[in-house]
């Protein structure tokens, strides 16, 4: 029997939250192919994974008051049926009749007729009861949905903001694209930049989107309502690139001139790499990562905004520290290190990133941070400048890590950042997550001396 319109979806959800939660996925990745369901089911069960991954926290804790006991491991799946109910009664104002009938009958679909009872008696006890049980959730740190250690670390680093920067990683960030080259790709735009973003923005506006700029990033364009990328005219012609602002600053911050040879280190998905093209078609470029899967992704985004076959371009797999491997001797007089880090500055677009994120790791990742910056300083002409990036908002990993350097060497010197956004801290400029509605970034830049 075909399941009614909704359920599909409700089942294509938990199984992306499986893929989330039990097997460590990122939820952009993961797919619903196979389940059956219809485009449209496809992306309200994205809709529906992202919203229950936002609130996770918080979801379990009514979840867990309002069973009368907890089900056992291999009913996961109906726990995350309860979750979904749950999500859209509170947060997403989804017609209450619908969500707790289609979530219950979820269970029946799964094999599990028993549960059916179970979900429908939690889902209508908290519609009942919804007003005291959010009281009680709001007495908590639960009503944040983020994990303790994340929390006590934001609470550390943030003591006046951590509830905000919390409050804005729950809400769902806006589509920001990048005005890109389109027909006349590797051309300097200056001259005719506002003609083209002209065009680009009739064109939007033309097919039904509300458009805004953002007063920190010259090319930043934001559209309403977030569709896929490739559904935005002019996308597949180059005009456009998918680019949260603060992500813009990166190729401005390098002080780009013609003649210049430049390393973007870390180079994938290649936003910046294609930025920096835009930017400056006279540099000399090489882009480094060593995940050659990665990597496709460059290349593909070169593709698109004709960039590939830029004269001055080298796409190369290769461990960024790893120099002898694809280091051809002649020092750069850029680099941009766009460290690999704890990414908690974008949870607002990757919910997964609380749930699926260690202390561990955090600990890895500053490890790494700091063995790149020491490996790449040797490749810097003197009178260079190195742009250090991350988007984390922990400050291990930020201005803490460049203070550490800078200590460390007696020929790296901070270069302070006089600019609008952001928040200075001593050794680098911090972006909080919804400052300006941008995401978290932060930004430092040395120079050889």
């Amino acid at each position: 029997m075909t399941a009614p319109r909704g359920r599909g979806a409700r089942l294509a959800a938990v199984a992306l939250l499986a893929s989330v939660l039990d097997r460590g996925q990122n939820l952009a990745g993961a797919g619903t192919q196979g389940l059956g369901e219809t485009a449209r089911d496809q992306a309200f069960a994205r809709h529906l994974a992202y919203g229950v991954l936002r609130w996770l926290g918080a979801l379990e804790w009514l979840a867990g008051r309002l069973l009368q006991r907890p089900l056992k491991a291999h009913d996961r799946d109906v726990h995350r049926l309860l979750l979904i109910g749950l999500f859209q009664l509170w947060q997403d104002q989804a017609a209450a009749h619908a969500a707790i009938h289609e979530a219950a009958e979820g269970a029946r679909a799964l094999g599990k007729p028993w549960a059916v009872g179970v979900i429908n008696a939690v889902l209508r006890r908290f519609q009942r009861e919804r007003e005291a049980w959010l009281s009680r959730l709001e007495e908590t740190d639960e009503r944040l949905a983020h994990p303790p250690w994340l929390l006590d670390r934001l609470r550390q680093d943030w003591p006046a903001d951590w509830e905000a920067i919390a409050a804005a990683n729950n809400r769902a960030a806006p589509l920001w694209l990048r005005l890109g080259p389109g027909a006349n790709p590797g051309a300097n735009r200056g001259a005719d930049r506002n003609g083209v973003r002209g065009e680009v923005e009739q064109r939007l506006r033309r097919e039904g989107f509300t458009v805004t700029s953002h007063p920190d990033a010259r090319d930043a364009l934001a559209v309403e309502p977030a569709v896929a990328a490739d559904a935005l005219p002019g996308f597949r012609e180059g005009l456009l690139s998918v680019q949260d602002p603060a992500a813009q600053l990166a190729a401005g911050l390098l002080q780009l001139a013609p003649g210049l040879r430049v390393l973007d280190a870390c180079a994938a998905p290649g936003g910046k790499t294609c930025h920096i093209l835009e930017l400056c078609p006279q540099v000399e470029l090489t882009a480094l990562d060593r995940s050659t899967e990665r990597l496709a992704r460059v290349r593909e985004n070169l593709g698109r905004l004709g960039l590939a076959g830029h004269p001055g371009l080298r796409v190369l797999a290769a461990d960024a520290a790893e120099a002898d491997t694809w280091w051809d001797g002649r020092p750069f007089q850029r680099i941009l290190l766009d460290a690999p880090c704890s990414a908690t500055g974008v949870i607002r677009r990757h919910p997964e990133i609380k749930w699926l994120r260690t202390p561990q790791q955090v600990g890895e990742a500053i490890r790494l941070q700091a063995r790149l910056l020491e490996r790449l300083w040797p490749r810097l002409e003197t009178g260079g400048i190195l742009l250090y990036a991350t988007c984390s908002v922990l400050k291990d990993e930020n201005n803490r890590q460049v203070e550490q350097f800078v200590a460390r060497r007696a020929d790296a010197e901070w270069i302070p950042l006089n600019a609008g956004w952001g928040r200075e801290l001593g050794h680098g400029r911090q972006i909080l997550p919804g400052d300006r509605d941008m995401d978290g970034f932060f930004y430092a830049r040395l120079r050889k001396t």
